[in-house]
């Protein structure tokens, strides 16, 4: 009796050292859960993403609701019928569909399908079938701005992801938070029917509203790509801003491609040159440098230079680009003929030091800040690295790599008094509960006077106006730019037959509302910007002018 005693004590002993060495695990070692009776279990909810608007709220990115079709296969009943009738749903080739499942595998995802298919397949009531909810990125004008907006991708853990552009800049804001639900579970994981249970919402992202014209940005990528293709070019870009405030209104390079089916594409054709490619800009950079020689009174307009032959460089010869010279021309002129000569006696006129610090001024070698992922500052190497000959060159915008961003940020600071400002394509940012968040524009420094502004803006005029070469101008109205073309550095040296064709010009002339870089890589039918990127302005500029309702000067 007395051993029946010891051992029934024994048994109970052992199940009260069991019940504490349970109490510690979930108490203590497993102390995520809040206690052995509510042990809550965590389901996220995925909130619904932002949309993406134009500056007139015209949709550019919105939401697409749809369905996963997936089968467990062990838990299919009769699997010809399932295949015979799913097959009739989907249009699908019913040995298509069997081949798909996979009798080893628990899970299967089959196709996504719309709201009408699903409740079609619900109907059925087949075992071993169901559905999760997916929101899928729709575009409903296409990739009307692919390299702008970017994509929607998935990271290392299946979650979704903005890359590049929009999608990447602000796939924070765009991607909301998402809410949990808690379910209450028994000690085995096993949810409880009658348990407790808990919702936190999901806060869906903010929807953005851009500086950018979708009808702006849909005529100049039809107006690039009819370029690209009359002068037989490898690629292009336009970017048009809004000078006073470096708004961006439409922003399009070509190849771009298909966001939708972005996974077709290499990754090559993700990078947005407008602001991820270095160039050469060439000729349009002289203004740039004239501004700042008038700004420091180290010249004036009305001057004159003695345009006689090459200036030689040390061991380089430079010359003007048909190699022939006028004599006696005006600063205004130098910029007319686009005279390399005359730019480089500009240049020694500004001085070493002076010249490189407006280099930096301008914001060369910098990140502009614009609002889209992927922007990369180029290179300016330091002043004491560079040799007299990086001077001279520079001052015809060759010898220097730049971002067509940064090119047409610092050409916007010449013609709208001198201010550098930082670009941007998002104009508003708007939560779900109606706050909203204005950006306005962010003036960084004072780079030249309003005089010296306003005497550039004339000389630019005056290129167009009375520059050798007659463009299809529109009648009536008074449009200021410059012509660039920049050879192509390849292995060392430059090679004259690859060129960089571009036009930078602004309108109307008095009061720009616009201005527009053209940039056509290595064209086939002209090397020259004046005959291939400069047609292509004015026809940009024609369409900007009706859109504007600008009346002639």
């Amino acid at each position: 009796m007395h051993i029946r005693i010891k051992l029934f004590f024994g048994f109970f002993l052992f199940l009260f050292i069991l019940i504490i060495v349970k109490l510690f695990y979930f108490q203590i070692l497993n102390h995520s859960s809040e206690n052995i009776i509510d042990n809550l279990s965590k389901e996220k909810i995925i909130p619904e993403r932002g949309r993406i608007f134009d500056v007139n709220s015209q949709p550019l990115v919105l939401n697409n609701n749809s369905y996963q079709l997936y089968i467990e296969p062990k838990k299919i009943l009769n699997k010809e019928e399932l295949i015979k009738k799913i097959s009739e749903i989907l249009s699908i080739d019913e040995s298509t569909l069997s081949a798909k499942i996979d009798e080893k595998k628990e899970w299967l995802a089959i196709i996504s399908v719309d709201k009408e298919k699903k409740e079609k397949i619900e109907n059925l009531k087949l075992s071993g079938v169901g559905f999760d909810h997916l929101i899928k990125r729709d575009y409903p004008e296409a990739s009307i701005a692919a390299h702008l907006l970017g994509f929607v991708g998935k990271n290392y853990q299946g979650e979704d992801i903005g890359y590049f552009g929009i999608e990447g800049y602000y796939d924070k804001d765009l991607a909301g938070m998402p809410g949990f639900m808690k379910s209450e579970r028994d000690l085995l994981g096993r949810p409880i029917l009658i348990g407790k249970q808990e919702i936190i919402e999901p806060e869906n992202g903010r929807d953005l509203f851009l500086t950018i014209d979708k009808n702006i940005q849909a005529f100049a990528k039809e107006k690039l790509k009819n370029g690209i293709d009359r002068y037989q070019a490898d690629s292009g870009c336009v970017v048009i801003v809004n000078p006073k405030t470096m708004a961006v209104l439409s922003l399009v390079c070509l190849p771009d491609y298909d966001q939708k089916n972005y996974f077709l594409f290499s990754e090559n054709n993700f990078r947005n040159p407008a602001i991820s490619d270095l160039y050469e800009p060439g000729s349009i950079f002289k203004p740039l440098i004239m501004a700042a020689a008038i700004n420091e009174k180290k010249i004036k307009p009305n001057d004159f230079f003695e345009e006689t032959g090459p200036v030689k460089i040390g061991e380089y010869l430079i010359k003007t680009w048909n190699d022939t010279y006028g004599g006696k021309i005006s600063m205004t002129q130098i910029l007319q003929r686009s005279s390399n000569v005359g730019m480089v006696y500009i240049g020694e006129k500004l001085g070493k030091k002076s010249l490189y610090s407006y280099l930096k001024k301008y914001g060369f070698g910098q990140l502009t800040g614009i609002d889209l992922q992927g922007e990369i500052g180029g290179y300016l190497k330091p002043e004491n690295e560079w040799y007299p000959i990086d001077f001279a060159t520079v001052t015809f915008g060759q010898g220097i790599a730049v971002t067509p961003i940064q090119m047409i940020r610092a050409f916007a600071s010449v013609i709208n008094g001198g201010y550098l400002l930082k670009p941007y394509v998002v104009a508003k940012v708007k939560s779900q509960s109606g706050d909203e968040k204005k950006i306005k524009p962010q003036v960084e420094r004072k780079i030249i006077s309003e005089i010296t502004s306003l005497i550039i803006k004339k000389m630019l005029i005056e290129v167009i106006e009375g520059g050798e070469v007659k463009w299809a101008k529109p009648k009536g109205y008074v449009l200021g730019g410059k012509t660039g073309t920049a050879q192509v550095p390849i292995k060392g040296h430059y090679d004259p037959q690859k060129t960089i064709a571009s036009f930078i010009g602004f309108g109307p002339a008095k009061d720009p509302v616009f201005l527009v870089l053209v940039i056509l890589r290595q064209p086939k039918t002209s090397p020259w910007g004046s005959e291939t990127a400069a047609p292509l302005f004015f026809e940009i500029a024609k369409e900007l002018l009706i859109y504007y309702n600008i009346a002639p000067e």
